[in-house]
């Protein structure tokens, strides 16, 4: 078994114990952090296996973007965020444990690519001549284009669905009728009153007295 191979391993282990932290965690800022190590041990795999641009693709879309869903998510759920804010050097020691997870994978990429190890399959952007995003697009676009529209469509349903859980009636809790509010009509919002113009009485003035 050549390094290539062994570091594929490592990095689909880190990834699976990674993604099983990310669903039996309580806390969600360490489900997060997690995460993040889920997506970054995959991207190492693509990378690893010649996919670079798919590699560099999640690092910058999932990883730099999972913070701002992970918000978006406490506030469509009405989680209570104020103990979130407190104590956050509690979160310290599995932040540097995800830290160094990950400069670890770095190394081994590198140590694959000093080595000069074959990837773990062809790589058909090359043998085909053509760049590696304009064969993915190809790929994407004509052999996989079900599965990639299937894919779509279950995103909008989450999306359609993570809605829906917001509008869920709670006691106490305002809320909007967009039916009535696209139903109103002007003569539900203004009223015309006719009131007769009275002329305001002339302010009486004292005479004053000389002594």
């Amino acid at each position: 078994m050549d390094f290539t191979t062994l570091a594929f391993y490592a990095f689909a282990t880190m990834a699976l114990a990674a993604a099983v932290g990310v669903i039996s965690v309580r806390n969600p800022v360490q489900a997060a952090l997690l995460l993040v190590l889920t997506f970054f041990s995959v991207a190492c795999t693509w990378i690893l296996a010649g996919a670079e641009f798919l590699g560099i693709a999640l690092i910058l879309v999932y990883v730099g973007a999972v913070m701002v869903l992970f918000l978006f998510v406490v506030m469509m759920l009405d989680i209570d965020v104020a103990p979130l804010r407190e104590g956050f050097v509690r979160y310290l020691p599995i932040g540097l444990a995800v830290a160094i997870a990950m400069l670890i994978e770095i190394c081994l990429l590198i140590g694959v690519h000093v080595l000069m190890q074959a990837p773990l399959a062809a790589d058909p952007a090359a043998a085909a001549n053509i760049p590696n995003t304009k064969w993915l697009a190809q790929a994407l676009f004509t052999d996989f284009l079900l599965p990639f529209e299937v894919a779509a469509v279950i995103l909008t349903i989450a999306v359609v669905a993570a809605t829906m859980l917001t509008l869920r009636r709670r006691g106490g809790v305002k809320h909007q009728d967009p039916a009535a509010q696209a139903r109103v009509r002007s003569a539900d919002r203004l009223r015309m009153v006719k009131m007769e113009a009275t002329k305001p009485a002339a302010p009486a003035v004292q005479e004053e007295k000389t002594p």
